[in-house]
């Protein structure tokens, strides 16, 4: 999807972008039948308090809710149509099976309206068609990954992302994953053949706060601007900038630490870790 500048004729528009959707999106309204509304709590718990500090005010949205298992095997389906969705990055795209039935997926780069796709072993190796990964070639770019059999798609799902499938044996595949990570999947999880679309997403440029608070950021005030009692990291004379390793306001080490527990059961499928060098 390309990138659209402005004139500056403000200092937000100097630098300002934003992505065309006429060239990608070619319906604007959800199907009905597969949005829901989901109570939205601006980062407090189901007691009131703040969970997850500087959220809240943004727009009102619909949830999609897209398909991320793709257990309908084989029935054609046709794409009728592909739209924005204001819970993720990714693009989606409407699906109208042969039975009559519709449903959300995540739209690949290249997928066009009016294209066939299919779901289960006996599927095309094609853009968009989600099969188990023991029928998917070696060396093929996948996205929307399982990672436990009939669970979903867990992994690879974020615009642009794609994994590849390096080598499988009978029971399991070896994934590369968009961070660089090497990993050990059961062949018979399922993944979608191609990239996920709306590349061009990271090259946007917010531009101006208030963009920021249309989708519920409110100001994040730094720890180092904060009183002592406020912050780990705060007090001190004039412009100091903390005096001791970056850390969150309750002690807790950021910045490089590594908070995964050695004791993790599921490090035995990681063959490579995303900073390994």
């Amino acid at each position: 999807m390309p990138i659209k500048k402005f004139r500056p004729y403000t200092p937000t528009r100097r630098f300002l972008t934003v992505l065309d959707f006429k060239s990608e999106i070619t319906e604007s309204k959800p199907e009905r039948s597969l949005v829901e509304r989901i109570p939205y709590r601006a980062g407090h718990n189901n007691t009131g308090r703040i969970t997850s500090r500087f959220r809240g005010g943004r727009h009102k949205r619909l949830y999609r809710l897209v398909d991320f298992k793709r257990t309908k095997d084989g029935i054609p389906a046709t794409v009728k149509s592909v739209q924005y969705d204001p819970y993720r990055t990714a693009n989606i795209a409407l699906l109208a099976y042969a039975d009559g039935k519709k449903a959300y997926i995540l739209a690949p780069k290249g997928l066009e309206v009016g294209s066939k796709l299919m779901n289960g072993p006996q599927a095309e190796v094609r853009l968009g068609n989600c099969l188990p990964l023991a029928n998917i070639p070696v060396g093929s770019t996948i996205h929307a990954i399982e990672l436990t059999p009939g669970k979903g798609a867990q992994m690879v799902r974020s615009a642009g992302a794609s994994a590849m499938l390096l080598g499988r044996d009978s029971r399991q595949a070896t994934l590369r994953l968009p961070s660089g990570e090497i990993r050990v999947v059961l062949t018979t999880c399922r993944a979608a053949v191609g990239q996920v679309g709306n590349v061009d997403h990271e090259l946007v440029v917010i531009g101006k706060a208030g963009r920021q608070r249309w989708v519920g950021r409110r100001p994040h005030n730094r720890g180092v601007a904060m009183n002592p009692i406020d912050h780990p990291m705060g007090g001190g004379e004039g412009r100091t900038s903390g005096g001791r390793h970056p850390c969150t306001p309750w002690g807790q080490k950021t910045k490089g630490l590594r908070t995964r527990k050695k004791s993790n059961p599921t490090s035995k499928y990681i063959l490579k870790r995303r900073y390994a060098k």
